[in-house]
């Protein structure tokens, strides 16, 4: 009989050497079925010291074997939903669009902006039901905050927070003429992640915050190479130590606040879309419904 879950709270959604961490205490995988598919990989469950479930899934799959429009997010999201996910820690490699993000620091965005082509299926709202969901803060301040005070007794590694992130589609890299533009916007990095994974992570209710990991400086230095698969790599492995004790680090103080009702963005995003659906009830298309009661139970 295949393990389920129930009540995971905290689900990490990352790449290499993420798929589980030092400390707890692997419970068992998990492959949901749900509306929209399969997720990405199996979710590893784990346990804390303190008995708090967190979830595992790597977004390209073990092995990044899939391509970044392919990623499978409303999969990825509604299975974290229904195994319980409350908050979803996500990390992704990015490149610095400005000189102060240097490779190997870490950033905390706050704001996004989505340069993705529409080739992604990003909203779980659609044939024949409407709805409209507030983006207008698409990460979480209040775990950003927790993130970046966890960020502060490791040393030897620059964080940065309140930064914009622009989401492109890829998987070809910027042109050095895109990537100047970005920057005449205000943009800081730059990723093929965030995109459509924070409106969905909204549109289900679960408190998400993306952890960027910078990898190069796209190819806005004229002066430097321009950005290769060679040196992205290079400096993922170090990266993801840091993610590693990153994630020590915090989720002590996570899983207490969570445990306790401490973390107010949850009970904020808890119920928010219960009456974002326009369309007429006797307008909704009953599968539609019926889909989207895998992750809002009777909302529609």
């Amino acid at each position: 009989m295949a393990t389920e879950f129930k009540d995971v709270d905290i689900a990490v959604i990352g790449g290499s050497g993420l798929y589980s961490l030092e400390g707890l205490t692997v419970l068992g995988e998990v492959n949901p079925l749900t509306p929209w598919g399969h997720p990405s990989d199996k979710i590893v469950v784990c346990q804390t010291p303190h008995n708090t479930k967190i979830a595992f899934l790597a977004r390209h799959g073990r092995g990044h074997y899939v391509n970044p429009s392919e990623v499978p997010t409303r999969a990825n999201i509604a299975a974290l939903k229904h195994i319980g996910a409350k908050v979803i820690l996500a990390f992704s490699a990015v490149g610095s669009l400005q000189e102060e993000i240097a490779p190997r620091h870490f950033v905390i965005p706050s704001q996004l902006i989505d340069r993705t082509r529409g080739i992604r299926p990003s909203t779980y709202f659609e044939d024949g039901v409407t709805a409209h969901v507030g983006f207008a803060d698409p990460f979480d301040a209040e775990l950003a905050d927790l993130i970046y005070d966890a960020s502060l007794s490791i040393e030897g590694v620059t964080f940065h927070k309140d930064k914009t992130l622009v989401c492109m589609e890829g998987p070809a890299f910027s042109t050095r003429a895109e990537s100047n533009l970005y920057r005449s916007w205000g943009c800081d990095i730059i990723n093929m992640s965030a995109i459509p994974e924070a409106k969905l992570a909204r549109e289900a209710e679960i408190v998400y915050q993306m952890i960027c990991m910078s990898t190069d400086y796209d190819c806005w230095k004229t002066h430097e190479e321009a950005v290769s698969v060679e040196a992205v790599i290079a400096n993922l492995g170090a990266n993801a130590d840091t993610a590693r004790k990153l994630l020590l680090n915090l989720l002590p103080t996570l899983e207490d606040k969570v445990a306790k009702g401490e973390l107010k963005s949850i009970a904020t995003l808890q119920g928010s879309n219960r009456f974002a659906c326009i369309t007429a009830k006797e307008k909704r298309n009953p599968e539609t419904v019926k889909k989207l009661d895998y992750i809002l139970p009777g909302y529609f």
